[in-house]
């Protein structure tokens, strides 16, 4: 199936936008769904519409002459999810879901609220009849931004679980991973595991951050409830979550996969790599 338009829920996120630029570049119209479109900053030659998920509805004019839809779900409800997918699959008929690693397909039930939210999106995709393929990184590089504010602030970056070991993906490379399903045969019915190319501790991660900017940083170990006063980037009630997925990456650090070098042909980039390019983020 030859795809000329795809509609990007979520582009003006991290990977959404990476999405945005991948695709623009390949020369298929791109057009971005915004609950604001006149304050959506998005390259010249995309077409930004109106809607919001939170009423299915609005998203009819969008997906009008649609070929294939990327979408980042925004953990919203599993009523509500349902809806949007049915509306998606009444006018199309390819899907690329950004999920989440926390995902689990050996459990009936998903056992924290990660996986849940999304598994709730998931179920609808799986039963509507579109062409799918969902995402499921393991740990965003982009979730180190957490440590901006302090950095800029000092050299003292402060925290819990230091030494949890995660691969972090760039944002690139899930987007380099979501063009090619979205654009390309052989990724239906697929969920792919994505993860940066090595484990990192966040002490190392630190240092990275610090190699980047030209100055030592220290890391100060936090007890995780001293540490959940540095976390108003995750939800609350999946703190503590995130904490437990720490403390259990301690001892047994996350594992590489080769899912972006298989479908891309590339290697995962690094996170010094991911650092280099957000390093202005840090200064």
């Amino acid at each position: 199936m030859a795809i000329k338009t795809v509609l990007v829920i979520g582009a003006t996120g991290h990977v959404g936008g990476q999405v945005v630029s991948q695709l623009s570049a390949t020369g298929i119209a791109v057009r971005a769904l915004a609950r604001k479109p006149a304050a959506a900053a998005l390259p010249t030659g995309v077409e930004v519409v109106p809607g919001d998920l939170t009423a299915p509805a609005t998203l009819i004019p969008a997906l009008d002459g649609v070929d294939a839809v990327y979408l980042t779900w925004p953990m919203l409800s599993g009523d509500v999810a349902k809806a949007v997918v049915d509306v998606i699959a009444e006018h199309t008929g390819r899907l690329v879901l950004l999920s989440s690693g926390a995902v689990r397909d050996d459990r009936d039930e998903q056992d924290n609220p990660i996986g849940v939210a999304h598994a709730a999106i998931e179920a609808p995709i799986k039963a509507s009849g579109l062409d799918w393929t969902f995402l499921r990184p393991h740990a965003f590089a982009t979730n180190t931004l957490e440590w901006a504010a302090q950095i800029r602030a000092g050299n003292i970056v402060r925290g819990g679980y230091g030494a949890a070991s995660m691969t972090l993906v760039h944002e690139a490379d899930i987007a380099a991973v979501a063009v090619r399903a979205l654009t390309t045969d052989g990724h239906v019915g697929v969920s792919y595991e994505l993860t940066g190319s090595a484990a990192l501790s966040r002490i190392d991660q630190v240092a990275t951050i610090g190699a980047a900017l030209g100055r030592p940083l220290e890391w100060a170990e936090l007890t995780p409830e001293q540490a959940k006063q540095y976390m108003d980037w995750v939800p609350p009630e999946a703190v503590d979550v995130v904490l437990d997925a720490f403390a259990a990456l301690v001892d047994t650090p996350g594992q590489p996969t080769s899912t972006i070098q298989d479908v891309t042909g590339s290697p995962a980039r690094t996170y010094a790599q991911w650092v280099a390019d957000h390093v202005a983020d840090f200064a």
